[in-house]
């Protein structure tokens, strides 16, 4: 298996790509490492951490870098030697089998959409991140921001999707998919989820109904569907919220020299606490719904978080996921059409 990585896209780049991708190199070596980005960085940080480059490990030099703040489209256009439109292009030219990016979402979402194109009857590709749950095991959310307007016809697609992907990637064996609303009855929620859920009902997956946000952490679907305006509202306040927790424990455990001694007894079980609520833990989210594999890791990933969306890119290939999803959307549209 072949990845491309964009090294200069992340809030941490190119430090923690490069550690990542190293350690990640050095576990796998059956899998060969592209690195896309400023060849005089990449080696500066190699210099500067005091470690070689596994031999599964080459650097393509690229001169540009899209930054987080450029309008994505014209980012593309413009950018087309950067880093993450070059990664994008080696699988493109067969030159990779997979890409990873920490780098700009829009732009990464653009380059996959222009460079790679969409499975046949996918109408539009969605951002599937895990979001963390308390039994350790996380929920597969599509989409959280590829989409700001969808239709019915979309969620049910990013329901087939996901399903496939948890069974395959995540290991679950009868996927429960569940509608975002805001009540768990049937007829709840705007016309989106009214007409949603009516599908949803007649697909070939296994439908709970409407999930309410706040049973999300609490494991209640293992996927879940939302349009990506409100996926992504969830989504940055599931994030602040948990930073803020812990935060304020921060805050709390430091006061004073009682808190201090709380603290180190705690240590422990807050460890296992925030291992289970890291986004770092799971790696990225894949751009479902494109014809290759894409991984769109967190903006501020670490070198653990690129290592393990890099594993998460592996299971991703071997378990042939979009291939699966290629067979089961050919199947729907079909019935559809019959």
């Amino acid at each position: 298996m072949r990845i491309a990585v964009d090294a200069m896209g992340g809030d941490l780049a190119p430090d923690a790509t490069v550690d990542g991708i190293n350690q990640a190199a050095r576990e796998l070596s059956d899998i060969h490492f592209i690195l896309t980005g400023d060849e005089s960085r990449i080696k500066k940080v190699l210099d500067q951490k005091r470690i070689s480059l596994a031999s599964n490990i080459d650097i393509f030099h690229t001169p540009e870098v899209i930054q987080t703040d450029e309008e994505p489209v014209r980012a593309v256009r413009k950018k087309k030697d950067s880093s993450l439109v070059q990664a994008v292009h080696m699988v493109k030219e067969g030159q990779a089998d997979a890409v990873i990016s920490a780098g700009n979402t829009g732009a990464f979402m653009t380059a996959g959409l222009l460079h790679l194109g969409r499975i046949k009857g996918i109408d539009r590709p969605g951002l599937a991140p895990i979001i963390p749950t308390i039994d350790g095991k996380g929920t597969l959310v599509l989409d959280v921001g590829a989409n700001m307007e969808t239709r019915p016809q979309h969620l049910v697609q990013y329901a087939i999707m996901g399903s496939i992907y948890a069974q395959k990637v995540m290991g679950v064996e009868k996927p429960r998919v569940g509608l975002l609303n805001v009540g768990v009855e049937e007829k709840k929620g705007n016309d989106l989820s009214k007409q949603a859920f009516a599908r949803l009902q007649s697909a070939p997956i296994h439908f709970v109904g409407n999930v309410e946000a706040r049973d999300l952490p609490y494991g209640v679907c293992d996927v879940m569907v939302c349009d990506g305006f409100t996926g992504n509202i969830l989504l940055k306040t599931m994030e602040g919220t948990a930073n803020s927790i812990f935060d304020v424990l921060k805050q709390e455990f430091t006061r004073n020299t009682i808190s201090k001694l709380a603290a180190a007894v705690l240590k422990p079980g807050l460890k296992r606490m925030k291992k289970k609520m890291d986004y770092a833990e799971h790696g990225g989210a894949p751009l479902m719904g494109l014809r290759h594999i894409c991984i769109k890791a967190h903006g501020s990933s670490d070198a653990r978080a690129i290592k393990n969306a890099v594993y998460q890119t592996k299971k991703f290939f071997e378990q042939q996921v979009i291939q699966q999803i290629s067979t089961e959307i050919k199947e729907v549209s079909d019935d559809d059409e019959n």
